[in-house]
């Protein structure tokens, strides 16, 4: 089968295309024919090195496709979904029956791939590791990316007045339509200063910080005391060690480094986000912005896009 896999860590000229050996499912898995392939973070950070996996590799965390053969409840040509599942670019893989979904009526592969990684993790963090309540005030850093701009919708929909991060004043116009209710262009203003000047010099209830080291530190400076800074990715690198303290001087503030593993362990957790997802995309509260699609063979040319920052939404590729 076409693949695209690693052999060792480094930039995306690792990346190799080309025949890897069909997947054997092993007890408990599901042969799946993909359609559809996610591009995430998670996937750069493996191929990377960031992240570490036994090598040979082939890497993907996130796709949508049909069942193959019956196995583990699931018939053929069930259309089924996935994510945190490794070997996803490719043209078929094996899943845990435990971490499938099936796709209702009515929703696309594209919008199936597009949706399980970042928007759970959306979920999760609004509803779970900082639950949004009416009232909050949330900083959303990356707020026109695949992951913020979904959560800034659903905080938004909650109830909560956001404030994103972005880099261009294009990206600033995708976080407003989405629900912020303040943008802020981190690379020319001092965004620790705008969001104080936005909260009255109140700070934050909440940051939800995707980039890393670039803005970890500085975001504490934004938060209300006892606030909380949720840590769930390091696109500009892994955050330095500091002393714990800090939190202490900062106002007895909260860290959460949340994972969404951790979040849908359990089916009905699964179920219940999913679910959710779906059911809220059907209804048209909540839009999928798709900013490429790409054959599997130019996975490369995807991370190097991502990478590059030149992206406003979900990256997808295409295995059909």
């Amino acid at each position: 089968m076409k693949a695209v896999f690693i052999e060792r860590t480094g930039s995306p000229e690792v990346l190799q295309y080309g025949e890897r050996a069909m997947p054997q499912p092993a007890a408990g898995e599901v042969l799946v024919q993909v359609a559809v392939s996610g591009v995430n973070f998670t996937d750069l950070n493996l191929r990377s090195g960031i992240n570490k996996t036994p090598l040979p590799a082939v890497i993907g965390s996130e796709g949508a496709g049909t069942v193959e053969r019956a196995a583990e409840g699931f018939q053929p040509g069930d259309r089924v979904a996935w994510c945190m599942v490794r070997g996803s670019y490719a043209a078929y893989a094996a899943v845990p029956a435990r971490m499938l979904v099936r796709i209702p009526e009515g929703a696309s592969f594209t919008q199936a791939a597009a949706a399980m990684l970042q928007g759970m993790t959306a979920h999760y963090l609004t509803h779970s590791t900082f639950p949004i309540k009416p009232g909050h005030t949330a900083l959303v850093h990356a707020a026109a990316g695949g992951t913020g701009g979904l959560l800034v919708q659903i905080a938004a929909m909650l109830g909560a007045r956001v404030i994103g991060t972005v880099g261009t004043s294009t990206k600033a116009e995708l976080a407003r339509a989405a629900g912020a209710t303040d943008t802020i262009l981190y690379d020319e203003q001092d965004w620790v200063a705008e969001v104080k000047r936005l909260t009255g010099g109140e700070g934050v209830d909440v940051v939800y910080d995707s980039v890393g080291r670039a803005t970890f530190l500085k975001g504490f400076d934004c938060l209300k005391p006892r606030g909380m800074m949720v840590h769930y990715g390091v696109s500009s690198g892994p955050i330095e060690p500091f002393d714990t303290r800090t939190l202490t001087a900062k106002g007895s503030i909260f860290l959460a480094r949340p994972t969404l593993n951790s979040h849908i362990s359990k089916p009905e957790e699964l179920t219940w986000r999913a679910g959710d997802l779906f059911r809220w995309i059907r209804d048209g509260k909540l839009e999928l912005r798709i900013d490429r699609e790409y054959p599997l063979a130019e996975a490369a040319q995807a991370h190097r896009d991502m990478e590059a920052r030149k992206t406003t939404g979900k990256l997808l590729l295409r295995v059909e």
